[in-house]
Order: structure tokens, then C-alpha cells, then sequence
């Protein structure tokens, strides 16, 4: 899993949900709510490791969290969960809603 810090990378890391299945996780490091999604995210990466996967911490790299929610047009939230297929947002959660056995049911 990589983390996004600069909007380059994320461009570079979106193109590759043109060609596959990506999954990028938006982490509050300040919030308990998004550290327990964190933690299911990386259960679902550590058992589901032939996908692409990201995380932004929201806080330490507004602008890429930002960028993230224009390029995706959606509101942002963190925690925030986003499954991309064929470039565009193929599933989206946030807060509580994001579990390992969602995900896997999502992607």
C-alpha cells in the first residue's frame, strides 16, 4: 500500500484504475473512527494483496485530500473508502460502513 503526499502521485495512482481494480482510503490521523476503518482497510490489503491500494492522510496532505474529492466529485469524509474500476467510482463508504467484508463484497 502506498501513501499519496503529493497530488502527482495520486494522478499517477488514479490512472492506474483505467487499467484495474484501485482502492485509495482517505485517514484522519486524528480521529479514532478513521483509525478503526484504517485497520479494516489493511485487513482487507493484507488479505487482498493483488490490488492497487493508497491511503492519503487527510490532515498532513490537505491538498491531495482535496483533489481527491474534485477529482471524484464528492464530498469529502474521512475516513473514506473509494473502490475505482474503469477510472470512474465504483463504490464509495465512509466512517463505520467501512469493513474488511464490505470492501470484499464491493470490489
Amino acid at each position: 500500500m502506498e501513501e499519496l503526499k503529493t497530488i502527482q502521485e495520486w494522478e499517477t495512482f488514479k490512472e492506474k484504475a483505467t487499467e484495474q481494480t484501485v482502492l485509495v482510503f482517505k485517514h484522519s490521523t486524528q480521529c479514532p473512527v478513521s483509525a478503526e476503518a484504517f485497520e479494516e482497510f489493511q485487513a482487507f490489503t493484507s488479505d487482498n494483496p493483488t490490488y492497487a491500494t493508497a491511503f492519503v492522510k487527510v490532515i498532513e496532505s490537505r491538498p491531495v485530500s482535496n483533489q481527491i474529492a474534485e477529482d471524484l466529485d464528492t464530498v469529502h469524509k474521512s475516513p473514506q473508502l473509494f473502490v475505482l474500476k474503469n477510472g470512474q467510482v465504483h463504490w464509495t463508504e465512509s466512517h463505520w460502513n467501512i469493513k474488511n467484508k464490505a470492501i470484499a463484497e464491493k470490489v
